[in-house]
Order: C-alpha cells, then sequence, then structure tokens
C-alpha cells in the first residue's frame, strides 16, 4: 500500500495543470508545513528563527516546468532577490535551486545565462548555491552545467541521489572538482532501468557514496532524516578522524524538528533545506510521497477546517 500512495503522488507531483492551479489557491491543505511562505520577506523571518535556535538553513526557490524565457527570468530574478536578502539580513543561509526553473529544459544555454546572474549575486553576498538533482532524465545535463560553473565559480556544489545505479561512478567523476555535493537517497519516481528498486539496496548505495565521498576529503552534506544513516554517517567520521568542519545534516524543513535540534545539540551543524514560493505544488506532492504520516497531517487539517 505504501509504494501504491508514493507512486500515486510522484504521479501527480509531475501534473502541470495541477501546478497552475495550485499557485492560484497558495499554500492551503497542509502546504504551509513545509513550505515557508511564498515570499522572500516570509522566508526571511523563517531563517532568522532558525537561525536563533543554532540552525543553517538552505533557502529553496520553488519552481518547476518553467516553459518560456520570461517565466525563466523571473525565477532568476527571485533567486537573486533571496541572494540579497541573505546577504543584506546577515543570514547564515545558502541558497538552492533547480535548472529546470531557469529555463534547462528551454536550453542549456538559457539555464547557464541566468545560472551566471545568480551566481554573479551569490558571490556579491558571499552566498553558497546549490544546484538541485531532478529526475533522471536532467541527470547529466544538470552535472554539466554544474561542472562548467564550478570551473567560473568557488561557491556552487549540487546533489547526488543514491538510488540511480550511476552515482558510484558520478561520485568518482566528480572529484576531480573538490565538489561539495549534498546526498540523498532521490525522491522522483524512476525506472528499474535506472534505479535501485529495493530500499535495502538505495540505503546500501548511500552509505557507500557517503564513506566514498567523505573520504576523498570532499565537503559532504547528508541530507536524510533516517537515524539509520546518521548513525551510520556518525561511527564512520569517528573511526576515521573525519572532522565536523567537513560534513553536516539536512532535513527538510517542517520535518523531524526534534531531531534536527538534537543533532545540533550534539555538536553536529544542522541544515534545513526550507523551501518558499508560490510554485509549491510538486515539492508538497513529493513531500507526502515520502512519508505516509505526512498523508494524514494533510488529511486531518482538511477535515478539521
Amino acid at each position: 500500500m505504501e509504494r501504491v500512495m508514493r507512486d500515486f503522488f510522484l504521479f501527480l507531483s509531475k501534473n502541470r495543470p495541477m501546478t497552475k492551479v495550485a499557485k492560484q489557491y497558495g499554500l492551503r491543505f497542509g502546504a504551509a508545513r513545509f513550505v515557508a511562505g511564498e515570499t522572500v520577506e516570509q522566508a526571511v523571518e523563517s531563517i532568522q528563527f532558525l537561525n536563533k535556535e543554532g540552525l543553517c538553513v538552505t533557502l529553496d526557490c520553488l519552481g518547476e516546468f518553467v516553459d518560456n524565457e520570461k517565466e525563466a527570468g523571473e525565477m532568476t530574478e527571485l533567486c537573486i532577490e533571496a541572494v540579497q536578502a541573505i546577504g543584506a539580513h546577515k543570514l547564515d543561509s545558502q541558497l538552492s535551486l533547480k535548472l529546470t526553473s531557469m529555463g534547462l529544459d528551454l536550453s542549456e544555454e538559457v539555464a547557464l545565462e541566468n545560472m551566471r546572474r545568480i551566481m554573479d549575486a551569490a558571490v556579491e553576498n558571499n552566498v553558497f548555491v546549490t544546484i538541485d538533482m531532478e529526475d533522471y532524465e536532467r541527470c547529466q545535463k544538470t552535472l554539466n552545467l554544474f561542472k562548467q560553473l564550478k570551473g567560473e565559480y568557488e561557491n556552487i556544489g549540487t546533489v547526488i541521489q543514491a538510488y540511480l545505479y550511476r552515482t558510484e561512478g558520478d561520485i568518482a567523476d566528480l572529484n576531480s572538482y573538490s565538489p561539495n555535493l549534498r546526498l540523498v537517497k532521490g525522491a522522483y519516481k524512476e525506472s528499474h532501468e535506472v534505479a535501485f528498486p529495493e530500499k535495502k539496496e538505495v540505503d546500501d548505495n548511500f552509505k557507500k557514496i557517503i564513506k566514498a565521498h567523505l573520504l576523498n576529503g570532499n565537503y559532504t552534506a547528508i541530507a536524510t532524516h533516517d537515524d539509520q544513516i546518521i548513525e551510520y554517517t556518525k561511527n564512520l567520521v569517528k573511526e576515521h578522524a573525519i572532522s565536523n568542519d567537513q560534513f553536516e545534516f539536512q532535513m527538510l524543513y517542517g520535518i523531524c524538528e526534534e531531531r534536527q535540534r538534537d543533532l545540533h545539540n550534539q555538536g553536529y551543524k544542522m541544515r534545513v533545506y526550507m523551501p518558499f514560493g508560490t510554485d509549491w505544488y510538486g515539492y508538497f506532492m513529493r513531500r507526502l510521497a515520502e512519508r505516509p504520516a505526512n498523508v494524514a497531517f494533510v488529511a486531518r487539517g482538511i477535515f478539521n477546517k
């Protein structure tokens, strides 16, 4: 049943008409639990609250299914506004974004031009930028653009997904760039031809790439709510005398909040992935797909209105 629900919500996450409808109705039916508002100003307030508690943030400018240069330009301006706000308010926050929102599906040239505008602002405001990974179809294009931008800017990283067969090879291939990578399990529905079908296989590969990237000496963000993966990482860094300055844990805004604070109190860097914006629908559907408990929370919110 859990797999059926996951597949159902992942199917909904790619529904373009529903994305447009969701923009019109705002953060309703539980989405506000996982999204820190629709404007930069609202996001700044949420970041300030978490910073006061000792938590770092990566602010995610939500955007998917951009299919014209005007929309890509608007998303670029939103990201620049977010970067400038982080700098102006001296927030302990990075920026995350998707290349499809920068126009990747239009052309790599459009996405690259928009990314350079964002990166110039990020350099000026001393903000680190992470390129989120999307589905398998866009994986290689994302890595290609990351490599090109990494040759021009130091303050940029990307994301590697453990559920893909290709991931171990990608870790090895990227090592020459000394990359700052966020390692995740992966949240898209992929064919068994390109992704591990079973959770245990994904978990085993996740541990493998965490170890490889850390032992390569590169900065590693372990993005997970899985206690077994967290404990594995803790034991690994102790065994190999890896400094806490070389890695951090990341968790999603609105999920496992007590666990986030526990990790911070234990002396680990804890970064909260905080989405904001009007284009929240696809992100919200993937959060529902990941955890059945999230569906129950939303259902209670609907029927209590």
